[in-house]
């Protein structure tokens, strides 16, 4: 794969074992598709899906995202090594780990995928890891250990489905659709969980697929509190994550002056620059502006993980 930078605005899921929906897929232009063989496919329908998704991902010509990852069943899943093992033989550019206890669950598949690359012709490392890292209380309250999960750990995401179950909770959302306070809180630590592991942070579903306005509003406001990319459950939803979380050429402008301000500050750690004092965290912030726009103009090549 290239060395560009992730590029993750988009990521939609598609059942693993839906024909029509796996053909239309490969016309959308989402930054990531996420084959399903977890909770969109019926039990009986698992293996079926494990076979559709290698033949998918076996024309990868005819796919237009840029990436194609594969959520497999849970580590705890009996199904799991053998969903792992059929992804990467399939060169998946990466794995979402569902439902994971902890960190754990994460260096338990890095170190499976570390035995499975070489034997599918892969290059070590080639296969990336998303963990859905709230849909579990223990995974939650361990949400600082992703920070030790190695450079396999491309981004971390949250779901409020799964875990609302586990607390036994009626709902997420209050009646305006507002995350109600445990979820704010779990949204909160997710992006503090990806700074802390130096990754970026994709937000989680907006399930209301028919509601675009409400999903640009809940895009917007994941734009502002540092979510670089969000999941989504239907492709109509793709050109409005796409357009929301690319840097407007506004933002593009005044990243590269506050890079120009530091470069001719010759290293230094604070500059004034527009009538204010920056320091380091502006830099990295111009910076990885940048690096985004320069992503998302790159050719569209389903190689943009390495």
């Amino acid at each position: 794969m290239g060395d560009g930078p992730l590029l993750l605005r988009s990521m939609l899921f598609v059942p693993g074992d839906s024909e029509r929906k796996l053909a239309r897929a490969q016309f959308v232009h989402a930054d990531a598709l996420i084959v399903d063989l977890e909770d969109s496919v019926d039990a009986s329908r698992k293996v079926r899906a494990r076979e559709l998704t290698a033949e998918f991902l076996g024309d990868r010509a005819a796919i237009r995202a840029r990436s194609v990852w594969v959520r497999a069943n849970a580590a705890t899943d009996a199904r799991f090594a053998d969903d792992v093992a059929a992804a990467v033989e399939a060169h998946a550019d990466g794995i979402v780990l569902p439902k994971p206890r902890s960190a754990a669950d994460v260096l338990t598949l890095s170190k499976l995928l570390d035995d499975l690359e070489p034997r599918a012709g892969r290059t070590r490392g080639a296969t990336k890891i998303l963990p859905i890292a709230t849909e579990t209380p223990s995974s939650t309250l361990a949400l600082g250990g992703y920070a030790e999960c190695g450079p396999r750990l491309a981004a971390v995401t949250w779901g409020a489905e799964d875990l609302s179950e586990a607390l036994g909770a009626a709902t997420a959302v209050d009646t305006r659709g507002g995350w109600l306070p445990p979820y704010e809180l779990v949204r909160s630590l997710c992006l503090l969980a990806a700074a802390a592991a130096g990754v970026v942070a994709i937000d989680t579903v907006y399930t209301d697929f028919a509601d675009l306005d409400g999903l640009a509003r809940s895009a917007a406001a994941a734009v502002r509190d540092g979510f670089t990319g969000k999941l989504a459950i239907h492709p109509d939803q793709i050109e409005i994550l796409n357009r929301t979380f690319q840097p407007t050429t506004d933002a593009v402008v005044a990243a590269r002056a506050v890079v120009a301000a530091f470069a001719a500050a010759g290293g230094a750690g604070v500059v004034a620059h527009g009538g204010r004092m920056l320091d380091r965290p502006h830099l990295l912030r111009a910076q990885r502006v940048l690096a985004l726009a320069a992503a998302v103009d790159s050719p569209t090549d389903g190689d943009n993980l390495h």
